[in-house]
C-alpha cells in the first residue's frame, strides 16, 4: 500500500473521465479541486511540510480563493518561495491557514526573499517531499510527530543562503496573511537558535539546528542583516508595523554540498520544542535519513491496516491514497496544549467536523482505536477548559465558534466509542460535558421551540440527545435517559409530512434535498413520515437522478443565476461536497439495497481517479477520502449508531485490521468493475460461515473480526429486503424499565 500512495492526487483541478449514467446527473456546487497537498506528513502528526506558493487553501498549488465552480489560477505553473509547515489538508474556507516558519534556500541576496522559483522534478511519498527549484537547489523535507528535517543540495556558489522567515504566515490571497501578535528569536550558538511566535493567542515555539558549520549565522530584520545581533523581541505587532524578520546561514557552497536543517516544534515553549526535536530525531547533527526511515515505517504500519486484492495498479493507487489522506488529520499532539496547565491528550486541525464525523472518525475508531480514544479525551479536555465541545478546533485560542454547519457532532463520535466499550474513557466525565453542550448555541432554540434553524441543526441536536442517552445508559443515569427520550424524537419536527422532505429553511450549504436523507436513528419512522417505502424510494430516485438526463457543471466564475439553477435541481452532489454523503445508503432502510449498489458503484468508479485531478471536490481533512475507503470495501458506518451497512465491495478480497482483530471480506461471483459498467449486487452473505440475511453488521461484530463472505451477481436477489432484515431503527433511547431488565 505504501508504494502505491500518490500524495499528488487532489492537488489540481478535477480531471476525471466524462461521467455517464447516474453519475452524469449529479450536480457539483463546490470547488472542483481536492485542495490537498503533497507535503511530508506523519500519521495524525502535528507537522506537515511542503513547498509554499501562497496559493489557496493549503499554501501549496496554483489556485486563488474559490468557493464554487472551477477555481481560478493564481500561478500558471508550480512555483514556490520556500517551504513551510503546518499545512491543512483538503479544506476550503476555514480562515486559519498557518504556513509558519518558511525555510528558503537561496543563491540570491536577501532582498530577493519572496521570489517565486519554478518547482521542478517533484517527488513525494508518505513522510517525504522533494523538489528542485529553478535556482538549481535540490530540496527535501521529512517530518516526525513534532519535528521537521530539511535537506538541501546546493550547486557551486560563492554565497549560498538558507533563510528562515518567522514573520510569514497564511496565504498570498487577499486578507489571507497571518500576522504574529508577538515574537521572539535568539541565536544560542553556532548552528543553534530558538524562537516563538504567538498567532491568535497560540504560542508556537521552534528549536532550530543547522549543520552548515562553516557558514555565517545572522539574524535579519526588514531584509537587512544584523551582524553580531543575537536577539529579536517584538512585544506588540500590528499589520501596519510588521516587517519581515528571521534567521539566516550564508557561505560558499561546493558543488553538491548538502546542508541539513532540523526543527522541533511545541505549543508549550522553546525547551519543549528542543525536547521534541531530540525525541523525534536524536541529538543530531545529521538525522534526515533516519527520520525519513522511521516515518516511512510508521506509514507502512498505518497503511497496512487494510489490504485489497485488485489486478489494477490504478485502483490500488486510488485506494491507497484515499487511506493515506484519511490518516493525516486531526493533529494529535499529546502534552502540547498551551491553554491549560495539565498534560495529557491535545488535538488541533479538527477543521471540518461536519464532514469527518460520519466517515473519517469511524475509520480511525476502526483502524486505530487507541488514537480515537486519545482524540475523544482531547475533545473533552477542550470542553472542560474552554466551555464547549468544538465543532472545529485549530491552532488558535478558543474553540472554533463557527457552528452554522452543524451541532452536537462530537456526541456522535463519543457514542460510537461508548457502544464499542473501548477502554480508557471516563463516561461520567463525558456525560457532564455532552449534556451541557447540548444546551448551547442552537440548542436553546431546540429546547424552547422544538426545532432550530438552519433546520439541519434540529436533526443534529435530536441525534445528539439520542447519542448522549447512550452514555447516560452506560453510567446508569435513568433520569437522563428518560428526559432525553422525548428530545431525541424531535427530529420529526424538522420534516414536512406533505413533501417527505425537510421544512423550508436556510442551509449552510446545499438545500433541503441534500439534507433530507440523513440516516436518523429511527429510519422506519422517517420512511413512514414520507409515505412509506415506495414514496421514500421515489424521493431518493428523484434526488439521485434516476431516469434524468446529464447536467452541466459550473465553470469558472459561475454566475449567481447559474448556481441558483443548479441548486433548484435538488440533486445529489456526487461527493463534490459532503452534506449528502450518507444518502446512498438510505435505500437500504426501505428494502432496496440494489439501489444503494447502483449509486455507490457509480460514485466509486466515476468520481475518483489517479493523477493530480483525481478528486471531485475538497477532501475536507480526509472526510471525502474516508468515504471512498468505506464504500469501496462494501461497508458504510452509520455514525453514532454502532451499525455498519453492507454493500457489494469493489475488490475481490480485502482484509481490515480492526484494532488487532482481522476482518476478512471475501466474495464469490466477483467481476472486476469498470466505470460505466454494470453494478454488482449482494445475493447472499455469511459471517463466519453462518448465513447473514440482514444487510448490516453491528460495530461489535465488525470489531470482533472474522470472515464476511459475500455472494455477488449481476442481478439483485431478495437479500436484505425483508422488513426484519433491514438496518435497525430505534424510536428513542432505552427507557428506564428496559434498562432495569437489561441488568
Amino acid at each position: 500500500m505504501f508504494e502505491r500512495v500518490d500524495p499528488f492526487i487532489g492537488t489540481e483541478v478535477t480531471d476525471l473521465p466524462q461521467p455517464s449514467g447516474l453519475a452524469a446527473t449529479w450536480w457539483w456546487p463546490k470547488p472542483q479541486v481536492g485542495n490537498t497537498h503533497p507535503g511530508a506528513a506523519y500519521p495524525l502528526g502535528m507537522v506537515s511540510a511542503c513547498a509554499y506558493s501562497g496559493a489557496y487553501p493549503t499554501g501549496y498549488g496554483r489556485y486563488e480563493l474559490s468557493t464554487e465552480g472551477v477555481p481560478r489560477t493564481m500561478h500558471d505553473r508550480q512555483v514556490a518561495s520556500g517551504f513551510t509547515h503546518f499545512q491543512q489538508s483538503g479544506t476550503g474556507a476555514i480562515r486559519k491557514y498557518y504556513n509558519y516558519f518558511r525555510v528558503t534556500p537561496m543563491l540570491e541576496p536577501l532582498d530577493a526573499l519572496g521570489t517565486l522559483w519554478d518547482v521542478e522534478d517533484e517527488e513525494a511519498e508518505p513522510g517525504w517531499y522533494a523538489a528542485t527549484l529553478s535556482s538549481g537547489i535540490r530540496c527535501e523535507v521529512t517530518v516526525g510527530p513534532k519535528s521537521a528535517v530539511h535537506r538541501y543540495t546546493f550547486p557551486a556558489h560563492r554565497n549560498a543562503r538558507l533563510v528562515i522567515d518567522l514573520s510569514l504566515g497564511g496565504l498570498a490571497i487577499p486578507y489571507g496573511s497571518t500576522i504574529p501578535l508577538r515574537a521572539h528569536l535568539q541565536s544560542l550558538g553556532p548552528g543553534v537558535a530558538e524562537g516563538e511566535i504567538v498567532m491568535e493567542g497560540a504560542p508556537l515555539a521552534v528549536h532550530l539546528e543547522c549543520d552548515a558549520d562553516q557558514w555565517r549565522q545572522m539574524l535579519w530584520y526588514d531584509r537587512r542583516l544584523m551582524p553580531g545581533g543575537t536577539r529579536l523581541d517584538f512585544d506588540y505587532i500590528r499589520p501596519t508595523t510588521l516587517r519581515p524578520f528571521g534567521l539566516m546561514w550564508a557561505g560558499p557552497a561546493e558543488p553538491g554540498q548538502v546542508v541539513e536543517l532540523r526543527l522541533g516544534f511545541s505549543l508549550r515553549g522553546k525547551e519543549q520544542a528542543r525536547e521534541n526535536l531530540y525525541r523525534d530525531c536524536g541529538p543530531g547533527p545529521h538525522s534526515f535519513a533516519a527520520r525519513r526511515e522511521a516515518t516511512a515505517r510508521s506509514w507502512r504500519e498505518h497503511l497496512g491496516t487494510i489490504a485489497v486484492d485488485t489486478p489494477s495498479p490504478e485502483r490500488e493507487t486510488v485506494f491507497s491514497t484515499a487511506l493515506y489522506h484519511s490518516l493525516l488529520k486531526p493533529c494529535l499532539a499529546r502534552g502540547e496544549s498551551p491553554f491549560w496547565p495539565t498534560g495529557g491528550p491535545f488535538a488541533f486541525d479538527i477543521s471540518t467536523m461536519w464532514d469527518i464525523y460520519r466517515t473519517q472518525l469511524p475509520l480511525l475508531t476502526t483502524l486505530v482505536p487507541d488514537r480515537a480514544v486519545e482524540l475523544a479525551e482531547a475533545l473533552l479536555h477542550i470542553c472542560e477548559e474552554e466551555g464547549n465541545l468544538p465543532i472545529g478546533y485549530r491552532m488558535s485560542r478558543g474553540a472554533d465558534q463557527f457552528s452554522r454547519q452543524g451541532s452536537a457532532l462530537a456526541h456522535t463520535f463519543l457514542a460510537d466509542l461508548c457502544q464499542l466499550g473501548l477502554p480508557g474513557m471516563d463516561w461520567e466525565w463525558a456525560l457532564v460535558h455532552m449534556h451541557n453542550d447540548l444546551r448551547r448555541m442552537y440548542g436553546e432554540d431546540f429546547l424552547l421551540r422544538g426545532e432550530a434553524h438552519p433546520i439541519s441543526h434540529t436533526l443534529d441536536l435530536a441525534f445528539g440527545y439520542w447519542c448522549t442517552a447512550k452514555i447516560a445508559a452506560q453510567v446508569g443515569d435513568r433520569a437522563l435517559v428518560a428526559e432525553f427520550a422525548g428530545l431525541a424524537q424531535q427530529w420529526r419536527n424538522a420534516f414536512d409530512p406533505s413533501t417527505g422532505l425537510l421544512k423550508d429553511s436556510t442551509f449552510y450549504e446545499g438545500g433541503r434535498w441534500n439534507y433530507s436523507f440523513r440516516l436518523v436513528h429511527d429510519m422506519a419512522a422517517r420512511i413512514a413520515l414520507a409515505g412509506g417505502d415506495e414514496r421514500f424510494v421515489g424521493l431518493l430516485d428523484r434526488f439521485f437522478g434516476v431516469g434524468a438526463g446529464p447536467v452541466t457543471q459550473p465553470g469558472v466564475r459561475p454566475t449567481a443565476e447559474e448556481m441558483a439553477r443548479g441548486y433548484a435541481l435538488g440533486r445529489f452532489e456526487g461527493l463534490n461536497n459532503e452534506p449528502d454523503m450518507e444518502a446512498p445508503w438510505a435505500y437500504q432502510y426501505a428494502g432496496r439495497p440494489d439501489r444503494t449498489a447502483d449509486i455507490v458503484h457509480a460514485a466509486v468508479h466515476h468520481q475518483f481517479g489517479t493523477g493530480r485531478g483525481g478528486l471531485p471536490g475538497n477532501d475536507d481533512s480526509g472526510g471525502l477520502s474516508s468515504w471512498y475507503v468505506w464504500a469501496s470495501l462494501g461497508l458504510f458506518p452509520v455514525a453514532g449508531q454502532n451499525v455498519f451497512l453492507l454493500n457489494a465491495p469493489s475488490f475481490r478480497e480485502a482484509r481490515i485490521d480492526v484494532g488487532g482483530n482481522a476482518l476478512e471480506i471475501a466474495t464469490t461471483g466477483f467481476v472486476e468493475p469498470e466505470p460505466g459498467g454494470p453494478a454488482q449486487y449482494v445475493r447472499s452473505a455469511r459471517l463466519d460461515g453462518v448465513p447473514l440475511e440482514r444487510s448490516w453488521l453491528s460495530g461489535n461484530e465488525l470489531h470482533a473480526g472474522g470472515t464476511l463472505l459475500l455472494e455477488l451477481a449481476a442481478t439483485p436477489s431478495d437479500w436484505g429486503t425483508a422488513l426484519a432484515h433491514r438496518p435497525p431503527s430505534s424510536p428513542g433511547p432505552t427507557p428506564p424499565a428496559e434498562m432495569s431488565r437489561a441488568r
